[in-house]
């Protein structure tokens, strides 16, 4: 049972250090976006900002990998899921992967609940 409450933070840990190492490297295939979609994208690339967002996902995507600070990278990482959801449902216009990325870190911290008691 241990194992399996520690699968859903692995696989998000996977997804964000996974992108941004695809990032950084020039792996990540590029997505032709069209509108509103393009112009955040354009917006954000040529401010740099992008980089910045890539940086933070990864380290936070480490935190996670190690059950030490593997709740204090779910609760930084949260905003990160929840701009991607929202990307998605008001500039895309369709839900699409931040429905699942909401749910997987939900349901990773939800098993680390006993750690944010102090905060709540």
């Amino acid at each position: 049972m241990k194992i399996v409450k520690q699968i859903p933070a692995y696989l998000l840990a996977f997804v964000f250090v996974a992108s941004s190492i695809a990032y950084f490297t020039g792996q990540m295939p590029k997505q032709e976006l069209t509108g509103l979609s393009q112009d955040f994208a354009n917006a954000l690339e040529k401010s740099g900002f992008m980089n910045t967002i890539k940086v933070f996902e990864l380290v936070f995507g480490l935190l996670i990998v190690f059950p030490k600070t593997r709740a204090l990278g779910l609760i930084l990482i949260a905003p990160i899921v929840a701009n991607i959801l929202l990307f998605e449902l008001h500039i895309a216009g369709a839900p699409g992967i931040g429905v699942v990325l909401v749910i997987i870190n939900a349901v990773a911290i939800y098993f680390e609940k006993d750690k944010y008691s102090s905060i709540i």
